[in-house]
């Protein structure tokens, strides 16, 4: 089978194509032919191994040299103990764990996946797991009256943020890059901000805060938040990160506002609920563009560099 492998960490131009053994699945696990797998931002700090979090398991060298979790095609074979697929199923979920879908086939514990919903291609299906999870549970909490900003709003899990924040009635600033403010708009965003001409942290106070690229002072952000506020990030910098965990909370509690990192639940019993609504028409996927696995080092610098309009995808079959 053809797939994109690298064996350092490193910019996109360290990948490259190689015909590798079909894998042969475990008990437990099944062998998906791989129809589409969409882009995280997952997947870019894993090829450059940054943060230092992304290395877990390959501290020196990558862990899986084949990336790519959030997988969707058709059960190829399964393994001994499964039980709820069999050949030629239409599949998706995320495979964060094994990676591997920016290949032909990939393997996947039964576990990660379900049945794809017959009104969604592939594409739209890949599009949903790890990016629409991130979404919904970093908006729970938001209500009609609250006012919510979403950081990072012009890309996958932004996308899906701002719709579901605008479903329970929030009024929703979107931050992104200049180039992404018209598409923060067109999904749904009340205001929307340039982070490079204006300093979010210096506006609202807002309800709810879902920082899906923290980089900031804590201080900066309980700035921003309202009393009774939530700032929930999910990402970023290592420094950032820790600082909300430890700093943060306590910060936050003496001055009756909530700071915390996003603890995101995974599987096919939290992504399938944000696919019910794909599927209902409550929630609209936006797809950017669809690459070839060939254009795969393309796809994630499209991603990685910031000029993502939604998701991105890569077409395998």
């Amino acid at each position: 089978m053809r797939a994109v492998v690298y064996d350092r960490y490193g910019p996109p131009d360290g990948l490259r194509i190689e015909n590798l053994p079909k894998p042969v699945p475990a008990a437990r696990q099944v062998l998906v032919k791989i129809a589409a797998t969409s882009v995280n931002l997952s997947d870019w700090e894993t090829l450059q191994g940054s943060p230092l979090y992304s290395r877990i398991g390959g501290l020196r060298s990558p862990a899986r040299r084949t990336l790519g979790s959030d997988i969707a095609g058709w059960v190829d074979a399964v393994g001994s103990a499964v039980t709820r697929f069999r050949p030629g199923d239409e599949v998706y979920g995320d495979n964060l764990m094994l990676k591997g879908g920016f290949a032909e086939y990939a393997i996947a514990p039964e576990s990660v996946l379900a049945r794809k919903p017959a009104a969604l291609t592939f594409a739209e299906a890949s599009a949903i797991p790890q990016a629409g999870v991130i979404a919904q549970q970093g908006t729970v909490g938001a209500a009609a009256g609250n006012r919510v900003l979403i950081n990072g709003a012009g890309g996958g899990s932004g996308a899906f943020a701002i719709q579901l924040a605008k479903r329970l009635g929030a009024q929703v600033t979107g931050v992104d890059n200049a180039g992404k403010l018209d598409f923060m708009r067109s999904v749904g965003a009340d205001e929307v901000i340039d982070y490079r001409s204006r300093d979010f942290t210096r506006s609202g106070p807002y309800d709810l805060i879902l920082d899906l690229v923290a980089h900031r002072s804590v201080f900066a952000y309980r700035r921003a938040l309202a009393p009774g506020g939530r700032y929930r990030c999910v990402g970023g910098s290592v420094p950032a990160l820790l600082r909300v965990l430890t700093i943060g909370s306590v910060a936050g509690r003496l001055t009756h506002r909530r700071l915390g990192v996003l603890a995101v639940r995974e599987g096919p019993t939290h992504f399938e609920p944000v696919a019910d609504l794909c599927v209902a028409g409550d929630l609209v996927i936006h797809i950017d563009r669809a690459f070839t696995l060939d254009e795969t080092p393309e796809a994630l610098a499209h991603v990685g560099e910031g000029r993502a309009l939604g998701k991105v995808v890569v077409s395998v079959n």
